[in-house]
């Protein structure tokens, strides 16, 4: 165990010191991009005004064929694109595949000043973040980085899901995790198909009532892994995401994932899809008559001490706390976005 005293310290000669808070940044979205394909990348610079995160995309859904040709495509479109406040992210492949040390090395020492966030994939424990902690202060002390990348983790092994917290605590890099529903279900033995949402068959039936039809519940598979990640992220001062939604065709069936998500803590989604977005704009921001009676709590209860009633509800520090968190989210979504800024009144 690394003792507290030494936790903050960098792990190479040279390299920065690590973060000792996550930089305040909105990402309610991290849209993934196929470096490897030249007309997709030319929609980078348009795309980076639309989204709060791009990520480069080598792992899962790029050819094996075609590893190296997206490792190099996103370090063209590193150098090349002027992201601005748009956040520049890539996952690379698992630990165990003959790519990951390349992807690392190579990107570090191509754009590492400009990259923010790596994304690991199929972490089981915290020995994997240990691992790209070490390797990624020494490349940022060969190549004088001059702000530590960001680690975060994608929660799809069973192996994963129980040392949750273990990993969510490894290193002052952890930015924060993401939910992996189609390798996890894979990991589980789960029998879905399905990459993220419910399933028609995970249901509850309504007690019986005669001799007419029951009704049927349809439940989320997803709700206690979510919870536990969030849980974990919480304690740790980190930010979990949900993953994928699959269904590119059904857009309701996502915008329910992505507000259940969003509801349980979530602070945003993975959009693989352009039709996505809008999605995710509209979920992972408070509602503005939400926001307006957050308002009228921390209006009437200035400091969060003492009790109040408002609209025939009473209102203490525990509400003030929750009135905080949906202002201090409004105020980043309204600093990107001028119609939500006009909404909330900011």
């Amino acid at each position: 165990m690394k003792l507290p005293r030494q936790f903050f310290q960098p792990l190479a000669i040279g390299a920065p010191s690590p973060m000792r808070e996550l930089p305040v940044r909105l990402e309610r979205m991290i849209h993934f991009v196929p470096p490897h394909m030249e007309k997709m990348r030319a929609k980078v610079p348009d795309l980076a005004k639309q989204v709060d995160v791009v990520l480069g995309n080598l792992e899962d859904a790029i050819p094996v064929e075609a590893k190296e040709a997206a490792r190099k495509g996103f370090i063209e479109m590193g150098q090349s694109v002027d992201f601005g406040p748009t956040g520049l992210w890539t996952r690379i492949n698992a630990l165990n595949s003959p790519w990951a040390l390349d992807d690392v090395i190579e990107i570090v020492g191509a754009i590492g000043n400009k990259l923010d966030v790596i994304m690991l994939p199929k972490v089981d424990g915290p020995w994997d973040i240990h691992y790209l902690d070490q390797l990624l202060a020494q490349l940022e002390a060969r190549h004088k980085i001059s702000k530590p990348i960001l680690i975060h983790a994608i929660l799809e092994t069973a192996q994963g899901v129980n040392n949750v917290e273990a990993i969510a605590t490894a290193s002052p890099r952890m930015h924060g995790m993401s939910l992996g529903p189609a390798d996890l279900a894979a990991s589980r033995a789960m029998k879905t198909t399905r990459v993220g949402g419910g399933h028609p068959e995970y249901k509850v039936l309504a007690d019986a009532a005669g001799d007419g039809p029951r009704a049927a519940y349809q439940q989320d598979l997803w709700h206690y892994t979510t919870a536990k990640m969030v849980d974990a992220c919480a304690a740790a001062g980190i930010k979990p995401f949900y993953g994928p939604f699959g269904d590119f065709s059904d857009a309701a069936a996502c915008e329910v994932q992505f507000r259940n998500s969003f509801l349980l803590g979530c602070v945003g989604a993975w959009t693989l899809h352009p039709s996505q977005i809008a999605i995710a704009k509209k979920v992972y921001a408070p509602d503005p008559a939400e926001v307006a009676f957050a308002r009228k709590i921390v209006d009437a209860m200035p400091d969060g001490a003492g009790a109040v009633m408002i609209d025939g509800k009473m209102q203490d520090d525990a509400t003030w706390k929750q009135a905080k968190v949906l202002i201090d989210l409004a105020k980043l979504v309204a600093a990107k976005d001028p119609d939500m800024a006009a909404a909330y009144g900011f």
